[in-house]
């Protein structure tokens, strides 16, 4: 009886364990914790994991937490120390961070910590971050940078032809969540299979939000350190090293995927960015660019290299508003505007009458003109984003597949024409 006691009343051993100035400032951290571990795991503060982390004991956790908010730069020294120690012992590190800056982020994560959560915690973000502890990396990079290996899945580089310069077509969201990237995958693809007869056009879809680019999430490709080795080095660049950054999806689709870390969007500047363009128009009949939404130093290079300049949408108030900043930014230094084209993204069905008046006062009062009004794909979408797939392969009648398609057919109609006319 007293033994089975004993044996009953022994505390669960610990997994895991929760590293920072104060946890108290990270409650939801410890509302998850709870609730993906029970009772197993505990608490530390920087000194005492500093202490913990040197004991042979530490090893037997899985993983460890380390929270930190703004008021923590005094303290990155440290947690870079307890990085490298929790790594010494075997234990896995997820960083969870509270308005930390993207430099700093870089460095941790450039350390050797698995993953990152933004604080505060969206839900179930826990349970995915420990979930991808147990599953191994996709690739490592020497698997790719290797031209020698087997072509799968690098893509194929398109000879380059003298003269010859691809479109690019950047796409931007006007807000948060507007659809750019499901956009700017989906419209790759379509241009990519538009001709109804071989050879088709050579299109590569490049991932430029350094920081939460979703390409190869909606792609389900492996992110690679080759592509972070290209970014660093553009001065040096060559074919080759181009063509080891690259992937290829479906043997259609060429891909240059984000960075596998976060990385400032400043840690390229706007030659290095003219470089990668020059590089990829040599190589492409078409460069489709998902954009950051936020405007950065290179975004003028962009916008001066593209034909046209895509920019969904939502009809609401901050897309308004948006819109007009936009605007006045881009006058002010006398850039071309005109190149915009506004996408209008989860439009309102035919019979919405009031709605599409609100639509044609917008664009009235905003002085634009809304080139393409999509409509809402609803869970198809999001679910063929989820399996990484394009829209053409995973629910090819969506509506929203539809207008893509019509969008690509129109965009390759007017270069056909434009070469013929070179001609």
């Amino acid at each position: 009886m007293t033994s089975e006691a004993q044996v009953q009343d022994d505390p669960a051993p610990l997994v895991a364990c929760t590293v920072s100035r104060d946890v108290q400032n990270f409650d939801l951290l410890i509302e998850d914790m709870e609730t993906e571990l029970g009772e197993a795991w505990g608490d530390l503060s920087f000194a005492d994991a500093r202490q913990f982390f040197r004991q042979p004991e530490s090893g037997a956790l899985k993983f460890v937490a380390i929270a930190l908010d703004h008021d923590d730069g005094d303290h990155l020294a440290m947690v870079a120390d307890l990085i490298e120690a929790a790594k010494a012992q075997g234990v896995k590190v997820i960083l969870v961070a509270d308005e930390v800056s993207p430099m700093a982020l870089h460095q941790l994560l450039q350390l050797g910590a698995e993953d990152f959560i933004p604080y505060p915690l969206p839900e179930g973000a826990l349970r995915d971050a420990i979930a991808r502890l147990d599953t191994p990396r996709k690739a490592a990079a020497a698997d790719f940078v290797d031209m020698s290996a087997a072509p799968a899945p690098r893509a194929p580089l398109p000879a380059a032809q003298p003269g010859a310069h691809g479109i690019v077509l950047p796409v931007q969201s006007v807000s948060g969540g507007a659809g750019a990237t499901t956009i700017a995958v989906n419209l790759a693809w379509e241009l990519a299979g538009i001709e109804r007869k071989d050879p088709q056009p050579r299109v590569l879809l490049m991932d430029l939000d350094l920081q939460f680019g979703s390409v190869s999430t909606y792609l389900d490709l492996p992110r690679r350190e080759a592509v972070y080795e290209l970014l660093s080095s553009t001065d040096t660049m060559d074919d080759d090293a181009f063509r080891g950054a690259l992937m290829n999806f479906n043997d259609r689709l060429s891909v240059l995927t984000a960075p596998p870390d976060i990385l400032p969007l400043d840690f390229i500047e706007p030659e290095e960015v003219a470089r990668l363009l020059d590089r990829a128009r040599a190589h492409f009949d078409y460069v489709v660019i998902d954009m950051p939404t936020t405007l950065v130093n290179w975004t003028e290079t962009v916008l001066n290299a593209a034909d046209f300049y895509f920019a969904p949408f939502e009809l609401d108030l901050r897309s308004a508003q948006n819109i007009l900043r936009l605007r006045n930014a881009l006058r002010a230094e006398e850039l071309p505007f005109e190149k915009l084209r506004f996408l209008l993204n989860r439009a309102p069905k035919g019979m919405d009458l009031a709605a599409k008046g609100r639509t044609k006062r917008m664009a009235e009062t905003l002085e634009i003109a809304i080139d393409v009004q999509f409509p809402d794909g609803g869970r198809p979408v999001r679910d063929a984003c989820d399996q990484g797939l394009p829209l053409a392969i995973e629910a090819a009648k969506n509506p929203l597949r539809k207008e893509i398609q019509k969008l690509a057919a129109s965009i390759h109609a007017r270069q056909s024409d434009r070469l013929e006319a070179a001609e």
